[in-house]
């Protein structure tokens, strides 16, 4: 480990990217296709930033076993079948490029820990042209979801550096549970999917309501 590098680790779906409106045409997509009563885009805000099966999970407890791998499978083809039609719109937030590119000049190494799968993460970061710039790509296909720390741990292994050397950047209580069971400082951001006073109840390091407000942030809680 290198006590001089510093990580900080995004969470993509409502952090770097607006994803919102195609994981909620997905998921209603997906419970209509088991007869399901499709919830409402609110409850679907709230699940987003979890693996597929705990946020169906979460919508539908009932839902289990099969079905629960019929529902998963249906979500990955709504959303893919979207993606090849060239329906999706997957905007990087504002302000989210020129924060990457603030931090890689000031020497941070960059990671996603994500409850999206691999092939949906790899797709949309290569989409914007910024894939080669993260060091660790976590996805729910690499271990168990959060707030678990276990795959936020190997990102900052992959970074070769350390827990406090770290910081997670996320929109919901999922990405600031996991910072704290980590140790790792969370900074949470106001533009995603879960209010403030949510956030609040994991006692993030900080919390910034502008993309541009990070690199400082970053660095007043990571020194150089």
């Amino acid at each position: 480990m290198d006590r001089g590098l510093r990580l900080c680790a995004f969470d993509l779906d409502g952090t770097l990217i607006d994803s919102q409106h195609h994981i909620v045409d997905a998921m209603a997509s997906a419970f209509r296709a088991e007869g399901l009563l499709p919830p409402n885009a609110a409850k679907v805000r709230e699940i987003v930033g979890l693996s597929l099966d705990q946020a169906i999970s979460r919508l539908a407890p009932q839902v289990r076993g099969l079905q629960l791998e019929r529902v998963g499978q249906a979500y990955r083809d709504a959303y893919f079948q979207a993606k090849e039609a060239d329906i999706v719109d997957e905007p990087l937030m504002p302000g989210a490029r020129a924060a990457i590119d603030a931090l890689e000049a000031e020497g941070w190494l960059l990671a996603v820990v994500t409850g999206k799968g691999r092939r949906g993460l790899r797709e949309v970061l290569d989409a914007h042209g910024i894939l080669d710039r993260f060091v660790s790509l976590k996805s729910a296909d690499d271990g168990p979801g959060k707030p678990n720390p276990t795959l936020l741990l190997e990102a900052v292994h992959e970074g070769r550096t350390t827990p406090d050397r770290a910081v997670m950047v996320g929109d919901t209580v999922f990405d600031m549970g996991m910072a704290r069971r980590a140790r790792v400082a969370g900074i949470a951001v106001t533009w995603g999917y879960h209010e403030v006073s949510l956030l609040q109840t994991e006692q993030p390091a900080a919390i910034i309501e502008r993309f541009e407000e990070l690199p400082g942030t970053a660095g007043r809680l990571i020194p150089a």
